[in-house]
């Protein structure tokens, strides 16, 4: 019998049908390129590049204000009337002002004791505080260890209140209105609000409450965020550097301008008049704390940023949990700005400057045109440049601007700033969820009101062994593997591959490491699988 050969199984047929169907891709490429690609693709590149423009100009607007803030702006204690509070003979421990400590908490196995420990350990005359846990846990065995957790601290002469309810209507912002239902509230001035994971110091309210006393105009004493777990993995270090920006630029100029920044949730101090005034906690967003700040510019009330009163917290570990925070943080705000744009303009209590920059600076610019321009343009529209030649973006759109506003965002975090590479990588990445959950936002769609409380691990020994535990156990495929990183990586890699082969961007080493960021969130479910210590 004659040996078959391998060109008999592959007739010649095959190798011309395939050269067929390659020459006529080729010639709809060709037909479809010129008329459709090319004009879409030059809008594209242009909207882009206006929105670059913006957030380039808003940067460097930030980065001149925060400098000459430094260098010869005031102190707080300078620019508010400060002075600490002394007892009063005769009045007592009346003279100082009621004050709520209250603690929204929902199934936090892992940290409800660091939590209410800190809030119960705040220096403060005893009789004169009132520290209100709030629990929607649905683990009864949780739910019955913080009750038990406040049971023991009331013991040791604490006010401690424990609070449940029936159903998590409204989440956070629920529990938090029904807190304030409470008789005991009506004797309260002011009240501080601590997530689970946060851990003030015990002077935290002898530094904070003053400002509100001696200056009735301000509503809120907002203190900034100091990260326990920051060095575990380089997801974490990579947390650090976007939200020491906002915290030390952002949040610092707004305040320093008298212009309008937003409460964070947690780790600050309101008047219960202004939230009173300002409609109270509403739950038509999952951005509560962005709503009640908003509204009560609205009314005239004014703001104060603490950069020296740090409060220890947690920043998530994990990929899943990190995720799920940047889609609340990026689609609340998108879905606000949607819900509130019209209400900004037609107010009449506040100037027209102040509206312009909460509407066009603190929203659009921040917090949509920021997210957008990140993904579409550097992670969609710069690369599909390679494929299509005809199109060109200019340099100082391609290289410079893009340069400039990364090293005015890591100023924040001097110390990171040999991970700025890693840093933007890992931002361009994050940026395909931030810009889903944006649009999202905007038009309101499926998971516009998901809320999804971000995983916390406790202390940083408890985070280590949980890390690994986790590590070893969640090995499930679906749990490992992210498709939509997963295909912008391959198509990075194709645009990578196609100008090495074709083009003349020299795009492609830019495109393979950012291709190889995205393969690996894709593939990658734990978040500390790159230790930083």
């Amino acid at each position: 019998m004659e040996r078959i050969s391998t060109t008999n199984l592959l007739p010649d047929t095959f190798y011309g049908t395939r050269d067929d169907i390659t020459e006529q891709f080729s010639i709809m490429w060709g037909q479809i390129k010129a008329p459709l690609i090319v004009p879409i693709l030059r809008i594209s590149v242009f909207l882009c590049l206006a929105m670059s423009v913006m957030l380039f100009i808003e940067r460097v607007y930030m980065f001149v204000v925060i400098t000459l803030v430094k260098l010869f702006g005031k102190k707080p204690e300078k620019r508010y009337k400060w002075e600490p509070l002394k007892d009063d003979v005769e009045l007592g421990n009346s003279s100082y002002p009621m004050v709520l400590v209250q603690i929204p908490m929902y199934n936090e196995k892992e940290v409800y004791q660091l939590s209410i420990g800190a809030a119960c350990g705040l220096s403060w005359p005893s009789d004169r505080i009132i520290v209100q846990v709030l629990d929607d846990s649905t683990d009864p065995i949780t739910k019955n260890l913080v009750e038990i957790e406040c049971q023991r601290w009331a013991s040791k002469g604490i006010n401690i209140k424990y609070e449940v309810r029936d159903n998590r209507s409204g989440y956070k912002a629920g529990a938090l209105k029904e807190g304030l239902k409470h008789s005991y509230v009506k004797q309260c001035d002011y009240v501080a609000i601590f997530d689970a994971d946060f851990q003030p110091e015990p002077d935290f309210l002898w530094r904070t409450i003053p400002f509100l006393v001696h200056n009735p105009e301000l509503s809120l004493v907002q203190a900034r965020w100091k990260y326990v777990n920051a060095d575990e993995c380089l997801m974490t270090r990579m947390q650090e550097m976007s939200l020491d920006y906002h915290f030390s630029v952002e949040q610092e100029v707004g305040s320093c301008t008298y212009a309008f920044f937003g409460f964070n949730g947690t780790a600050g101090v309101w008047r219960i008049a202004a939230i009173d005034e300002a409609g109270g906690w509403k739950d038509r967003t999952t951005v509560e704390d962005m709503d009640l700040a908003v509204r009560a510019s609205l009314k005239g009330w004014k703001f104060l940023f603490l950069g020296s009163v740090k409060v220890k917290n947690e920043l998530p570990s994990t990929l899943k949990a990190y995720r799920y925070q940047q889609h609340r943080w990026s689609c609340g705000p998108a879905n606000l700005f949607r819900k509130m744009c019209m209400e900004i303009i037609r107010n009449k209590k506040v100037s027209l400057l102040k509206k312009l920059h909460v509407i066009y600076s603190f929203f659009f610019v921040r917090k949509v045109v920021a997210h957008i321009v990140t993904f579409v343009f550097y992670v969609v529209v710069l690369p599909a440049t390679v494929l299509v030649p005809e199109v060109e973006v200019p340099k100082w759109g391609a290289v410079y601007i893009p340069a400039i506003i990364t090293l005015l965002n890591a100023v924040g975090t001097p110390r990171s700033l040999h991970l700025l590479v890693f840093w933007i990588l890992f931002e361009n990445v994050m940026s395909l969820h931030r810009t889903k959950a944006t649009f999202i936002g905007l038009l309101e769609a499926g998971r516009v009101n998901e809320w999804i409380v971000t995983e916390k691990l406790g202390d940083a020994m408890k985070l280590k062994s949980a890390a690994k535990a986790f590590r070893k156990h969640r090995t499930r495929l679906g749990d490992r593997i992210h498709l939509l990183e997963l295909a912008a990586g391959a198509y990075l890699f194709f645009c990578g591959c196609y100008d090495i082969a074709f083009g003349n961007n020299h795009y492609f080493l830019y495109l393979f490491i950012q291709a190889f960021a995205f393969f690996i969130v894709g593939f990658s479910q734990v978040g500390t699988f790159v230790p930083t210590s």
